[in-house]
């Protein structure tokens, strides 16, 4: 079973590190300064083992009001709360402060404890214990069991290492209300809070892992940045294990430096995980701890957001007609998933502005904006609460209208997959059979629209109504070919070779023609042909005739009297590429490579530097921006 990680909350001096010590005998205070000073100042952690062989993990906050960025790194990871007050002090400052972190971090299993209890009387410790349920009474805790507690004599300490079990089974339960048996399902996720180097060994990371099991061996990615990183070791609670289903873990890994990894970052081994620099969030402030007002901020407002265990700049960007969800853009990437929850703060006033949900971590950019309605919105929000990945990958592609993602079980460079939404794939359908049918208009003896350009009228219509990022280029051609085969599939369209029609229009050519067609494309299949008006004279093709060459895309005609065949022109532009790659090509080099003339060749090169394939420079030709990479072409393939 997992390992429930619980986190201590309350004021400064409220007996939290000492607590942990009487519980599990380790001294959660860590650092020099803290066990000099008596006060926790970072996070730490200790553990509890039960007398069936489980174990509850513990992350010791510190309690001081200068220090809630540091309260937050712990408390982003933690499964169930444990709040704690003294007997002789009550609730304080830090008491309510932290609670309403709690509320707004959406935690729902806890129980609190009145530590100090050896140092007052009966009635003060009941005091205490109605005004801790009086705070508690709003918030998404909801009825906690309160226990009297002291760390000094023992007493109530196993009463609340049975309160401790009951809440680990609760949250157990949760977690198979939710995943199944399984208890943990979805891929690998360890938020790094504590980064050193031992020596020896290297870099070593601590945090909380989620979702599956980590094994020495295993290659985990890093979010951000993305670099491949291999687990060398894996310990639990100091003692090295063959692997790490959940809890406090530390990872000892190869592949980077100290400085390559910080708190904040995530390891990874699923898809789903992104690091942008701008997040969709919604409110999720069930309880009425924070002020409803405070939602949704103010345009423009400089806010803090806490995720996990990073804390990162935020500025708020309102959507028009819209208060429930709001935009913000980060200072820099920070890792996310959809469903992640966290805090948005006034680093000035040091106030929780509100509890908030990540409802996409890579939301609509350019023309998708536009699809962000509030019933989209609103269908995403749903399936984010629910929980279902698939679903909300769904909701997703609806609210971007094309959304790629990685294939599962591919690396974060490997294949991507894209997917429309229902309303986009209904334009791109009625796009692809009006290109086609406008062809055969235009283009009356034509055997049908060639593939390439079909996929281009397509693509265009796609990026009208959907962004399609630089990366996903590939994705979408895929898909759209996806697409114009369904619509060959389901009778929409019919394809012969590679051209679609009409499926209700015929051959309409008389057989003299396509002989006389198929004459000229031959003799245009070499790298010097004729000119054209004299090639068709010699075939015998018409007029109608190199129009309807054109239009099938059987040959390309790049001046008056200049025309390749097809497949002849496509491998003498590959071959420029390839030649351009190597050295900055010249006319004369080009020339003797093809064995042509210098007419052909000036031809074929201005033709690719307009189209941004070459780019000339006084040394030659050079590959262009938008130079696709072409395998090399021997130059006796077009000769």
């Amino acid at each position: 079973m997992p390992t429930v990680v619980i986190g201590t909350a309350g004021h400064i001096d409220h007996g939290k590190t000492a607590l942990l010590r009487a519980l599990t005998g380790i001294d959660a205070d860590r650092l020099p300064e803290e066990q000099a000073r008596g006060m926790t100042i970072d996070v730490g952690y200790a553990h509890l083992a039960f007398d069936d062989g489980t174990e509850l993990d513990f992350v010791d906050v510190p309690g001081h009001d200068r220090l809630i960025g540091n309260m937050l790194v712990g408390a982003g990871e933690i499964d169930a709360a444990m709040l704690v007050v003294a007997a002789d002090d009550g609730p304080r400052p830090q008491t309510i402060d932290h609670l309403m972190l709690l509320d707004a971090l959406g935690i729902r299993h806890a129980l609190a404890v009145v530590t100090k209890a050896d140092l007052v009387d009966e009635a003060r410790i009941e005091a205490v214990v109605g005004e801790v349920r009086e705070l508690i009474r709003p918030t998404c805790l909801g009825a906690l069991p309160i226990l009297a507690v002291s760390a000094s004599t023992g007493d109530g300490l196993d009463e609340l290492r049975s309160a401790l079990r009951a809440v680990r089974d609760r949250v157990v339960v949760a977690w198979r209300a939710r995943d199944g048996e399984s208890e943990r399902l979805g891929p690998v996720r360890f938020a790094v809070d504590r980064v050193f180097t031992a020596k020896g060994r290297g870099v070593v990371v601590t945090g909380s892992l989620r979702g599956g099991t980590v094994r020495a061996g295993d290659t985990l990615r890093t979010v951000p940045g993305g670099e491949q990183v291999r687990v060398r070791e894996v310990q639990v609670h100091g003692s090295e294990r063959d692997h790490a289903d959940g809890g406090r873990t530390a990872l000892n890994l190869a592949g980077l430096t100290a400085s390559g990894i910080r708190r904040g970052d995530v390891l990874t081994t699923g898809p789903r995980m992104r690091a942008t620099d701008r997040l969709l969030v919604t409110n999720s402030q069930e309880a009425a701890v924070a002020p409803r007002r405070a939602w949704p901020p103010r345009q423009g407002a400089q806010l803090r957001l806490h995720l996990g265990t990073d804390q990162v700049h935020a500025r708020v960007r309102r959507l028009r007609g819209i208060d429930d969800q709001i935009l913000i853009d980060l200072d820099r990437p920070a890792a996310s998933f959809a469903g992640d929850r966290g805090i948005l703060r006034d680093p000035g006033q040091g106030s929780v502005v509100a509890g908030v949900t990540v409802l996409d971590p890579a939301p609509p950019r350019g023309v998708s904006r536009r699809r962000l309605t509030a019933e989209r919105l609103a269908s995403l929000a749903v399936e984010v609460a629910v929980g279902d990945p698939a679903a909300i990958e769904a909701a997703r592609a609806d609210l971007h209208g094309a959304l790629a993602s990685d294939i599962d079980g591919a690396t974060h460079a490997g294949t991507r997959s894209l997917a429309f939404a229902a309303d986009v794939t209904d334009a791109l359908t009625a796009a692809a059979v009006e290109a086609v049918t406008s062809h055969h208009a235009n283009a009356p003896l034509s055997a049908g629209m060639p593939l390439p350009r079909a996929r281009a009228a397509v693509m265009r219509r796609l990026r009208s109504l959907a962004t399609v990022e630089r990366r996903d280029a590939d994705a979408a051609k895929a898909a759209i070919s996806r697409l114009l085969d369904d619509l060959v599939a389901n009778g929409h369209l019919a394809r012969d070779g590679d051209s679609l029609r009409d499926p209700a229009r015929t051959e309409s050519r008389p057989p003299s023609l396509v002989d006389a067609m198929d004459r000229l494309e031959a003799a245009l299949a070499v790298a010097a042909p004729p000119p054209l008006a004299d090639a068709a004279e010699a075939a015998g093709c018409p007029p109608e005739g190199v129009r309807a060459l054109q239009a099938d895309g059987r040959i390309v005609r790049i001046a008056t009297d200049i025309a390749w065949a097809t497949s002849t022109y496509s491998r003498l532009a590959a071959l420029a590429l390839e030649l351009a790659r190597v050295a900055p090509l010249t006319p004369a080099a080009f020339r003797d490579a093809t064995e042509s003339s210098r007419k052909y060749v000036l031809a074929i090169l201005e033709d690719l530097d307009r189209r941004e394939i070459l780019e000339r420079t006084p040394e030659g030709h050079i590959p262009g921006p938008r130079a696709p990479r072409l395998q090399r072409v021997p130059a006796e393939a077009v000769s």
